[in-house]
């Protein structure tokens, strides 16, 4: 509760610092906020008596919800330095996206931390829009406003459908929230109105367009090439956590008693997730879209997660969330500095670029590798606490099926690091200012520090 409140003020102080001159401190004032909010999370972890007693129903802060609470502020910490080409950009507005970046977070941790579904559907809404918002931004991008525009209503449209399904729940079992749900599940076990299935598929369905889960995965590609890349970034990251967080909260508080029906959904959606994410992947010629089916491969993955349902569950998807946040960043720091300078982001920018900068090819190997789930790398051992899940149900199905694509995901994260150490390039130098700089070791050691000892954060549940 402590985080959703500061995040609010600070939202509305750095929107209204806007009107300084100065944009350098508004980048501050944004990161000062995540850390005091991360603070403050921390707090609340160890003082949980201090949530006031009006979120009581709706809202809960458990050990799960904060450390879910804190990879989303981590992740934010790490992207907001590499949004330094605001602060340059004449026509660029970084009071409004800095806020609204911080009103997003706000969604997100609603989205973690919620017990009754008008709390999620909150959420979801303030997360949702703020991004239909962001990716639009670029006025100057007709293929920003296109990406804007069919979010929007890709989005409003699985937003229809996940209402509807909440609306069914709640006629089935007579509240919104989950505790309540959950007894009504327990208690007419085998006499369950059909409003309840109905409403579970098709709050499922929503949920899983926001994911960008196959098949309801189309918009993904288009709407990530055309928002600017920074944002593009944001999305993958926090969206995937806050989304997959909360799914699993909905099915593990209230619908354990009807695993049976949810389980064949999701497991088919996770292997077509697999397939159709790294398969589609291996063709792009853009780094771009290929992150934007990386992307939908690894929630692939994280669905295999959910659907196990295991002891296992709760720490496969919070370390996998963090591992592969972190990759990402690495990855779309990276192709940012490249983009900028050589106005392009196909794989043919990338040639030649270990000579060129060998730090950040460097950084870049490593999260390719990481999303590839090579040991020593933490997307290694996420993808390792996914397989233990899977196997402690007995689903070797599903860890058979992630294996094979994972080695197809291999072939196309490996395509950036020939193009950056076997093809000559243009030899245009890549420069990094210091706030890459900083993120890019940050984030490179991160990922192998949670591939060598992954106790370090694995434990913490």
């Amino acid at each position: 509760m402590l985080a959703i409140s500061a995040l609010s003020v600070f939202g509305i102080i750095v929107l209204f610092l806007g009107f300084s001159n100065n944009k350098s401190a508004l980048m501050l004032a944004a990161m000062l906020s995540l850390l005091a909010t991360f603070g403050l999370a921390l707090y609340e972890w160890q003082h949980p008596e201090i949530t006031p007693a009006v979120a009581a129903g709706m809202m809960s802060f458990d050990n799960l919800s904060i450390l879910f609470t804190a990879v989303l502020l981590v992740t934010g910490i790490l992207l907001l330095p590499i949004s330094e080409r605001f602060l340059v950009d004449p026509k660029a507005q970084p009071a409004e996206y800095y806020a609204i970046l911080l009103f997003s977070m706000v969604g997100a941790i609603m989205m973690v931390t919620f017990d009754n579904l008008i709390m999620l559907f909150l959420g979801l809404e303030i997360l949702s829009i703020s991004l239909y918002v962001l990716t639009g931004s670029d006025k100057r991008n007709l293929l920003a406003n296109e990406a804007a525009l069919k979010y929007f209503l890709m989005g409003a449209f699985a937003t229809g459908v996940l209402l509807y399904g909440v609306a069914m729940l709640y006629g089935a079992a007579g509240s919104f929230s989950l505790t309540d749900i959950a007894l009504y599940v327990q208690d007419n076990h085998d006499n369950l109105s059909p409003m309840l299935y109905i409403g579970l598929f098709m709050m499922l369905v929503g949920m899983l367009f926001k994911l960008s889960v196959a098949p309801f995965h189309w918009w993904t590609a288009d709407v990530y090439t055309g928002a600017p890349n920074f944002f593009t970034a944001y999305m993958s990251t926090i969206v995937k956590t806050a989304g997959f967080a909360a799914l699993y909260k909905i099915l593990s508080v209230s619908f354990v008693g009807v695993y049976d029906y949810w389980f064949l959904m999701l497991a088919i959606c996770a292997v077509l997730t697999l397939f159709i994410g790294n398969l589609t992947a291996t063709a792009q010629q853009s780094f771009k879209r290929m992150m934007a089916y990386s992307g939908v491969s690894h929630a692939g993955y994280m669905l295999i997660a959910v659907a196990s349902f295991s002891d296992k569950t709760p720490e496969a998807i919070f370390f996998y969330s963090l591992a592969y946040s972190i990759a990402t960043i690495t990855a779309f720091a990276a192709l940012m500095r490249v983009a900028d300078t050589k106005g392009s982001a196909d794989f043919a920018a990338f040639y030649g670029l270990a000579k060129t900068n060998p730090f950040l090819s460097f950084a870049l190997t490593v999260s390719m590798l990481s999303l590839a789930g090579i040991p020593l790398t933490a997307g290694f051992m996420g993808k390792l606490f996914v397989f233990m899940s899977a196997l402690e149900q007995g689903h070797v199905a599903l860890v058979v099926a992630a294996v094979l694509m994972s080695a197809v995901g291999v072939y196309y994260y490996l395509r950036v690091v020939i193009a950056m150490y076997m093809r000559e390039g243009n030899g245009v130098a890549v420069t990094l200012s210091p706030r890459f700089r900083v993120v890019l070791i940050a984030t490179t050691v991160l990922t192998i520090l949670l591939g060598v000892v992954p106790s370090l954060v694995a434990g913490a549940l």
